[in-house]
């Protein structure tokens, strides 16, 4: 058969299906009856309905009652006050980002009144795992740090609107655009071997054409394909050897047995930084640590329009009157000051739940002391109200499915800080820069690529904490394999002291061994934070075991945060707080603005 055949017998073929898509009906109409005929117009009409070829229907809300929305136009417009919101009050449970952009969001778009604005927190600081303190017994702390990029769309329109500390006229986003403006990140040493050796690992990822098919098979799988499906699942030594494995799994704390849908899902998120991946050149810093650069400023804009912050209040369950579909949240109970309290609700009292927490029961050590390691799978106050919440209703999701394998969410961080000047030229020899200078010094975590631990380490700008003596260094560190010996000191890091930790590290700093004891003793001071759920979120799972942000049926509750389901965003970031709490506020107060889209 010739070419000149094939094409003209496709050409018939496009035409006819062209026929039956869009006119098929009109053509034959003639040998219709009047019925038929009639059907064919009420066809047509649904057709011009569903908005064909327009922009008509654009900004309809979805199932959940909201939007999405990009450009411009949409970021910079101001919502109408919301009907009957003066009516309406609220009550936030915990006081992590989530929650507090949740209150922003109540105050700012849904323009509700302060004194209306509930958050109760457990403990006695706000932040959640959004942490930076000086602990007076301990020293200084942060268990995580925040890596956060320019399309973090929702994040930055929070904090758009959020006032600096320390720029009068300024927002929190002015002063860290400019910050990253005149001091942008990168790194110069990604990674280490022997000792403190450069990996040289040169932005190269080292992939095989054969590691690369299986990353691309897994960008194109189904997520339903995926469900309680892992990583190693799709993924053999081809990956896991390569230096793409090691740069994802340091930055992000992905293991092999995680969820391959996670994978999948920060693969597609972040695939327009991939470049950027060897020497996060993608990626922005706040200028200090993430409770005083990120937390502190919301806290004051929420006192500052009359919010009320109860403190020592510990959320026990949320009663749910369910009559069939409808869902009402009537009762939250909590323990105040020791006293147990029920505050009854209506359907006009909104709460907002953030369900689960990856650094519940988190645990410190010290200088001298390992962190306790007494925990049962499962434990945890945020667990175990989610799972008298969850018993009420199949859609309020599986909690167990996150936090019932602690051998399998963990991993350990130390806070080391420097007390001379011993040990700041080692961390000066392998980042190339000076880590006095006010500017950025690692760029990002230095991983050890020989470490038995997996250990990575950073210094972010210095000073990190605002009261931190000029002539100190904050150092955070991590390991993800907390169950084996060192490659220095022969214990798991979980059965090590701050000192021991510190010891370690020195070691793969390339510190002399006959000095290491002595600085470790002298020239710092390490705080360890073991947690056991750090990494929950990334569990394997299916549809339904995260719950939606607003669960279906629900007509004043929402869900918040790291365990609650909203499309296409990815955990364990900044930015899927505040997505969710955006989209929790806008579907319960029926605030009329799009929620940007995922970029």
């Amino acid at each position: 058969m010739s070419k000149k055949s094939i094409g003209s017998r496709t050409l018939k073929a496009g035409a006819a299906l062209l026929a039956v898509g869009a006119g098929v009906a009109a053509i034959n109409a003639k040998n219709k009856n009047g019925t038929e005929k009639k059907e064919i117009k009420e066809i047509q009409k649904k057709e011009y309905e569903q908005y064909r070829n327009t922009e008509r229907g654009k900004y309809d809300k979805n199932s959940k009652g909201i939007y999405y929305s990009n450009g411009n136009y949409e970021a910079f417009a101001r919502p109408e006050k919301p009907e009957g919101v003066d009516a309406k009050s609220a009550y936030i449970v915990g006081s992590g980002l989530a929650s507090l952009a949740a209150a922003c969001f109540l105050v700012r778009d849904g323009q509700m009144k302060g004194s209306h604005i509930h958050i109760l927190e457990a403990m006695d600081i706000a932040g959640g795992a959004c942490d930076g303190i000086n602990d007076p017994t301990r020293g200084y702390v942060m268990r995580g740090g925040r890596e956060m990029e320019n399309h973090f769309e929702c994040l930055w329109d929070l904090f758009r609107s959020i006032p600096s500390l320390e720029k009068p006229g300024a927002s929190v986003l002015d002063e860290y655009y400019w910050l990253n403006k005149h001091d942008p990140n990168y790194s110069l040493c990604r990674a280490t071997v022997n000792q403190g050796e450069d990996a040289h690992t040169d932005g190269k990822f080292n992939l095989s054409q054969k590691g690369c098919m299986e990353i691309m098979k897994l960008f194109f799988t189904k997520d339903e394909d995926l469900y309680d499906k892992k990583i190693e699942d799709f993924f053999d030594e081809e990956v896991f050897d390569s230096d793409f494995w090691l740069y994802w799994r340091t930055m992000f704390a992905f293991e092999d047995w995680h969820s391959a849908l996670e994978m999948k899902l920060y693969i597609q998120r972040f695939i327009h930084h991939i470049g950027g991946l060897p020497d996060f050149s993608a990626l922005k810093f706040t200028k200090y640590n993430q409770y005083e650069s990120l937390i502190m400023p919301m806290v004051k804009y929420l006192e500052s329009h009359g919010v009320q912050f109860q403190y020592d209040t510990k959320v026990t369950n949320v009663l749910f009157d369910i009559d069939g579909k409808k869902k009402t949240a009537k009762q939250i109970i909590c323990i105040h000051n020791g006293e147990e309290e029920t505050i009854n609700l209506t359907v006009n009292d909104l709460v907002f739940v953030t369900n689960g927490s990856c650094t519940e029961r988190a645990m410190l050590g010290d200088q001298n002391t390992a962190p306790d390691l007494t925990i049962q799978n499962g434990e945890g106050a945020c667990w175990d109200l989610w799972r008298k919440i969850a018993r009420q209703s199949q859609d309020f999701g599986h909690p167990d499915k996150f936090c019932s394998d602690i051998s399998k969410t963990n991993w350990e961080s130390a806070t080391v800080t420097t007390l001379d000047d011993k040990i700041p030229p080692y961390i000066e020899k392998i980042c190339k820069r000076d880590p006095f200078s006010g500017r950025v010094v690692t760029g990002g975590i230095v991983s050890v690529k020989d470490s038995n631990w997996l250990m990575s380490w950073t210094v972010n700008r210095q000073p990190h904490f605002k009261n931190q003596p000029k002539d100190q260094l904050v150092v955070w560190v991590y390991g993800l394999f907390t169950n084996k010996p060192g490659n220095y000191i022969k214990k798991p890091m979980r059965e090590c002291t701050g000192k021991e930790i510190t010891e370690e590290w020195l070691y793969h700093l390339g510190v002399p061994e006959d000095q290491i004891e002595e600085l470790a003793t002298k020239s710092a001071n390490c705080v360890p934070c073991m947690m056991p759920y750090i990494t929950a979120f990334f569990m394997p799972r299916t549809s339904g075991d995260r719950p939606k942000v607003v669960p279906d049926g629900c007509r004043n509750f929402a869900f918040l945060g790291q365990f609650a389901d909203t499309v296409r965003d990815t955990v364990f970031t900044t930015e899927y707080s505040v997505r969710t709490a955006m989209e929790a506020v806008y579907t319960l107060l029926d605030v009329d603005r799009g929620v940007p889209e995922v970029f």
